[in-house]
């Protein structure tokens, strides 16, 4: 038992100090949080955050067939396997084993000059080879920094899941923003066409001069090139959305709802920063690195006190095959070693190597808490602003349209040139497309905030409390 126990030199574990403030830049009333339901970002399912039919049946297709998805899941078997490896040593090896050895030798080498010039000797039986016995903890220790390797990799598995599924539902987003886009383009492009075709019979009858037969032209043309614009980036958000779903998307998918802010839940409750310990897996995975790397300075502290085995083997050994398994053959042999190094750089270097790499998972593990706190944040700035950005746009598309209205009618009645009207349809047109984008970056934003706050890997807020997310623990 103590071999198999024994002590551990690693140094006592302590999380280092959250180095955030204790409160996020704008954060939401608590009347806004108080609104999701008092249930944690994190513990938020994605079925019940994302609220389109159709993006929750592309979510549930990349989750099975993303290929970056596949390659986290066998990362976690891989890291299973080797911790089952090296928690093997831990245990002695015992296995049967036979062995014969036929040896001739000269005559002046002989014991005695009657004895025979073939020696032959057989062993057969149970044993094991070099089991060490771990009385200052470098296995105990060795394992215990394989097994924080295999959960630091499962919580790399879900910060994959997670940005999958916030990376399918930005890529949807953007196609069904490009989608609108090239609605927009296609109507800009009609009217455009009929205030040309309108100039140009002012023009044949003399009414209209050149200058503005040429601008009503470029205002046409301008439409017609953005409108191969948006068929690109049309094509290209679906495939990009093709690519995260890991296979062509079916044509059997549900009916999209209705594009705008009903897409996502209406509120993210923020929390506080001392809960992304627990919550976001890319932070609980850096420190099970940093566990670890504790770990393994234990291991190398151990290589410093003597390092002792023990060859064993338990069966029969005859001179003839024939009788080796005979009672009065029986046989064992036990072989304890022990090493115990005097000069050696090597140790000492490996010690300092393991402090370093702890040093180094503890910067790690803070700046990623760090980052955590910077995407926290600037999420929660978008917010904060998005909604009174949209309302100004959208005062400004109003604006813009009447202004248009104004300028189209003074030009019909030869009050103003069609100078007036061309500044008019670009202001309009382009309010239209910035409010278009700016709606975009609204629902992107508020995926982002799910994501960084951790959200994104249930499927369900009922999985939430069977779900165990600290430090330590496999999940």
């Amino acid at each position: 038992m103590l071999a198999l126990a024994g002590c551990s030199l690693a140094p006592r574990y302590e999380r280092p100090a959250a180095p955030v403030p204790a409160q996020y830049p704008d954060l939401p009333s608590q009347d806004a949080a108080k609104a999701a339901g008092g249930v944690a970002t994190a513990d938020l399912g994605w079925r019940e955050f994302f609220r389109d039919p159709r993006l929750l049946a592309l979510i549930d297709l990349s989750l099975k067939n993303n290929r970056d998805m596949r390659i986290a899941v066998e990362r976690v078997q891989e890291a299973r396997a080797q911790f089952g490896i090296q928690q093997s040593d831990r245990l002695p090896t015992i296995g049967l084993g036979a062995n014969g050895q036929v040896q001739h030798n000269p005559e002046n080498m002989r014991s005695s000059s009657d004895s025979p010039s073939v020696s032959r000797s057989f062993q057969a039986g149970i044993g094991t080879t070099s089991f060490e016995l771990d009385f200052f903890g470098r296995v105990k220790s060795l394992t215990d920094a394989a097994y924080q390797q295999y959960l630091s990799t499962e919580q790399a598995q879900r910060t994959v899941h997670i940005s999958l599924v916030a990376q399918v539902a930005e890529a949807y987003f953007s196609l069904r923003t490009a989608q609108l886009q090239q609605d927009l383009v296609q109507k800009t492009l009609k009217s455009r066409q009929a205030s040309y075709d309108l100039v140009k019979q002012r023009y044949d009858l003399g009414v209209a001069g050149a200058l503005d037969l040429y601008q009503a032209k470029t205002q046409v043309d301008t439409a017609r090139a953005d409108l191969q614009s948006s068929k690109r980036a049309q094509a290209q958000a679906r495939n990009a959305l093709q690519l995260l779903v890991g296979q062509p998307l079916p044509a059997d998918l549900p009916a999209a709802a209705p594009f705008g802010k009903d897409q996502l839940v209406a509120s993210v409750p923020a929390g506080l920063p001392s809960e992304l310990l627990t919550r976001r897996p890319d932070i609980m995975g850096a420190e099970h690195d940093l566990m670890g790397a504790n770990a393994n300075i234990g291991a190398a502290r151990a290589a410093f006190f003597p390092n002792i085995s023990i060859t064993g083997l338990l069966g029969f050994a005859s001179p003839a095959l024939g009788g080796l398994f005979s009672g009065s053959q029986r046989y064992w042999s036990f072989t304890p070693q022990m090493t115990m190094p005097i000069f050696s750089g090597g140790v000492s270097g490996n010690l300092d190597l393991a402090k370093a790499r702890k040093n180094i998972a503890v910067a790690q593990y803070e700046k990623t808490i760090q980052t955590a706190f910077r995407e926290v944040a600037d999420a929660l700035a978008g917010e904060a602003t998005y909604a009174a950005q949209l309302d100004a746009l959208r005062s400004l598309e109003d604006a813009s349209m009447k202004s248009l209205e104004v300028a189209q009618l003074r030009y019909d009645n030869g009050i103003d040139s069609f100078l007036q009207v061309q500044t008019s349809e670009i202001s309009l047109y382009t309010a239209q497309q910035q409010f278009l984008q700016a709606g975009l970056a609204s629902l992107t934003n508020r995926v982002e905030l799910y994501k960084a706050l951790g959200g994104g890997w249930l499927e369900n807020s009922a999985q939430a409390s069977a779900e165990t997310f600290a430090p330590g623990q496999g999940g």
